[in-house]
């Protein structure tokens, strides 16, 4: 399937791109797709290709743009960190930008947050109105209150309006099998749907096919499974009755799993 892109600079000077399936015409579903900690590389333009080949048009907002050293942003020397106030200006941008176009459908917006940008579709889901919150392998390092972090994330959760989809892998070094179910615990504590998978075997990064170390083919694909299902659960017009709620969770980790012996993968 051919994917059309369409590339703007916003008034912040953040780039974004949209990708869309040539073939379908008239508004789709709507997903913004968030960078990992790299900012905007190959890895997220492949997963947007991905996504709007099953109907959607995929936005990728480059949230990093202000550091001046990009290229020592895509070779992770040097980290962004910016606060939940300047995220949710962003986001806001993008979202004014996609209710310009004539392709998206910002009445059927759903947010994906990979690695640190995990954290920020939970924040834009608090905030203001989604559909869906898919979260890989993010979202759960930063629970406590902060300069960057007003509201602790059991706070954000809290309020979080959309259903939640989190999918983590077993062998994590930064993301422990125990704070994914702190993360599970939270939702079902403030009655939030959630669909949340542990992969096993799968080392942080198991989804960028750019990063042979990282990369686990097999989990990727029943992640994208994951994704694109949930995606039809809550986008479609047939979604899920919004008065219900749902909570599913799937794991498949070693009977001696110990997080101190997870390793970073390159």
């Amino acid at each position: 399937m051919q994917i059309e892109t369409t590339s703007a600079t916003l008034e912040s000077e953040m780039p974004i791109t949209l990708y869309r399936p040539e073939d379908q015409s008239g508004i789709l579903p709507t997903v913004v797709l968030l960078h990992e900690r790299y900012g905007l590389v190959q890895h997220t333009g492949d997963l947007a290709r991905t996504i709007s080949t099953e109907g959607y048009c995929v936005v990728t907002p480059d949230i990093f743009y202000y550091l001046e050293d990009q290229d020592s942003l895509h070779q992770g020397k040097v980290k962004a960190n910016p606060s939940d106030s300047f995220v949710l200006e962003r986001l806001d941008e993008v979202v004014q930008w996609i209710g310009q176009g004539k392709y998206a459908d910002v009445d059927k917006l759903a947010m994906i947050g990979v690695c640190q940008t995990g954290r920020y579709p939970v924040i834009y889901g608090s905030k203001r109105e989604l559909k869906a919150c898919i979260v890989l392998y993010g979202a759960v390092s930063s629970w406590e209150r902060s300069d960057l972090h007003p509201e602790s994330m059991d706070e954000i959760i809290r309020d979080l309006n959309a259903p939640l989809l989190g999918l983590y892998g077993e062998l994590d070094h930064s993301i422990s099998i125990p704070s994914v179910l702190k993360l599970r615990n939270a939702l079902e504590q403030s009655e939030k749907s959630y669909r949340i998978k542990i992969f096993e075997d799968a080392p942080h990064g198991w989804l960028n096919s750019t990063m042979p170390g990282r990369y686990r083919k097999i989990s990727a694909e029943n992640a994208m499974y994951e994704i694109v299902k949930f995606l039809k659960q809550h986008l479609s017009p047939t979604s899920l009755r919004a008065n219900r709620i749902r909570w599913e969770f799937e794991s498949d980790k070693d009977r001696d799993y110990d997080f101190s012996k997870n390793v970073r993968f390159e």
